[in-house]
């Protein structure tokens, strides 16, 4: 099967007696020698970065080798179930409750990234990149691709300024912030605003069954008519009905000026995706704060 644009099989580890999911890179036999080395150095840069992860809401690379000239191989974990894209186009919309949820899975993943040593940007967060591991919307998800990331080491990153984006015109631009379209004599600056940017875009996406900007145009119309560039402000249809506190997140992720866009570290802490507790009237005696406790949990489960 052609799998997130790599010929993709099932495999059978005998050492590690698991299922895996195999991936062959095959190199364009036409390109000449430089090319297939900056490939490939791309691509073991990519494996080296997704190698060391080790988090339950990010696909576990297992290994890499070539098998000839042409042609590498990566060794995945294996998961069941359909990516959101698929998901998507298949129901096009969901619940305010399962696409929170799938949010605060991805967030749960980015704020690993940004904690570990150095941290790391995705870069490429979309529906493509986030796989459904029972291929619904009501289960566990895990993030995969860092083909694009961006390591933010001492040497290409300061917290005031951030980091030279490199990659401009890489990724998939319905997902990616203004800052990422910024033309000038300098490369433009980022950090892991990106992602939260990236969030906001799939979270709107899950709810409203379109994406907020350019959702009918192609990457190379989005280009030529700046329309990330112009997405000062993102439109709410009037249905699906939407919960005010999902609409007010979304314009935390979605702020046009990075400056004013919270960070990961703010939107691990949203208040939107923090448990929805419900206040006791009483809350003096131990049993009122049972109580509290009690409707707080039965309110998560049902108002979520």
């Amino acid at each position: 099967t052609r799998l997130h644009g790599w010929l993709a099989y099932t495999a059978f580890d005998l050492t590690e007696q698991r299922y895996v999911a195999v991936k062959i890179h095959q190199l364009n036999k036409n390109w000449r020698d430089e090319k297939k080395e900056n490939y490939h150095k791309h691509a073991c840069r990519e494996y080296r970065i997704h190698k060391e992860l080790d988090h339950p809401r990010i696909v576990k690379l297992y290994d890499y080798f070539s098998l000839d000239t042409d042609s590498f191989c990566t060794v995945l974990e294996y998961c069941e179930g359909n990516d959101l894209d698929f998901y998507l186009k298949q129901h096009k919309l969901m619940t305010e409750k399962e696409a929170r949820s799938i949010i605060m899975q991805i967030v749960n993943a980015l704020k690993y990234l940004n904690e570990i040593k150095p941290p790391i940007i995705h870069y490429d967060l979309k529906p493509g990149n986030i796989l459904l591991v029972n291929g619904t919307a009501c289960g566990e998800i895990k993030i995969t691709d860092f083909g694009l990331s961006k390591i933010m080491d001492d040497d290409s990153y300061n917290s005031v300024d951030g980091m030279e984006l490199t990659s401009q015109g890489a990724g998939t631009y319905w997902y990616l912030p203004p800052e990422c379209f910024v033309v000038g004599k300098e490369p433009p600056k980022i950090s892991n605003k990106v992602d939260v940017w990236s969030v906001g875009v799939i979270f709107y996406q899950c709810l409203y069954g379109r994406k907020p900007f350019g959702h009918n145009q192609s990457q190379q119309d989005i280009l030529q008519e700046n329309t990330i560039l112009k997405a000062t402000e993102v439109q709410f249809p009037p249905k699906p009905v939407v919960t005010p506190e999902a609409k007010a997140f979304i314009r935390r992720c979605l702020a046009y000026r990075k400056e004013d866009r919270i960070d990961v570290q703010q939107l691990a802490c949203d208040p939107y995706l923090l448990p929805h507790i419900r206040k006791s009237v009483s809350t003096s005696s131990p049993a009122g704060s049972a109580v509290a406790s009690t409707s707080g949990s039965s309110n998560n489960s049902s108002s979520n």
